[in-house]
């Protein structure tokens, strides 16, 4: 299982912004602090305005902040919505072309797999991968006042 770059961003916009705690950032801040493209968490930012995670606010004084508290928000349900794809293989998706599906022990088993993988992610929220004792560390790295 491999989540893809825009949900590992997603996550880290999510992280970045709930340790500022309400107080507007930019993306760009936010991409120089992570070291990537700022054009890329454009995307990721304007899915998570979209999808209700954050607030934009336009002008010159404005920027992106939380709009859910963290602990409203389930990184199982934030990476199948950001996730285009969780087809693990070919025979989970509708263009299947495997001809061996219908006799094959590995779709269950992978389907299983990848269930498991969801169940685990479900069981934590953005506030459970920022715990207290690393807040302060985090904030420091990512230079955060």
């Amino acid at each position: 299982m491999n989540i893809t770059r825009y949900t590992d961003y997603s996550l880290r916009v999510l992280m970045f912004l709930a340790l500022q705690e309400g107080r507007l950032t930019t993306i760009h801040e936010i991409s120089d602090r992570y070291k990537i493209s700022s054009n890329h968490l454009m995307k990721v930012v304007h899915n998570l305005n979209k999808k209700g995670y954050i607030e934009t606010i336009r002008g010159k004084n404005g920027g992106i902040r939380m709009k859910l508290k963290a602990s409203e928000i389930n990184i199982g349900v934030l990476v199948r919505e950001m996730e285009p794809d969780l087809a693990l293989v070919e025979c989970f998706s509708d263009k299947n072309q495997c001809i061996i599906t219908p006799v094959c022990g590995l779709k269950g088993v992978l389907s299983e797999a990848l269930n498991s993988f969801l169940t685990t992610l479900d069981k934590y929220t953005l506030e459970d991968v920022l715990p207290d004792q690393y807040r302060a560390q985090l904030a420091r790295i990512l230079q955060i006042t």
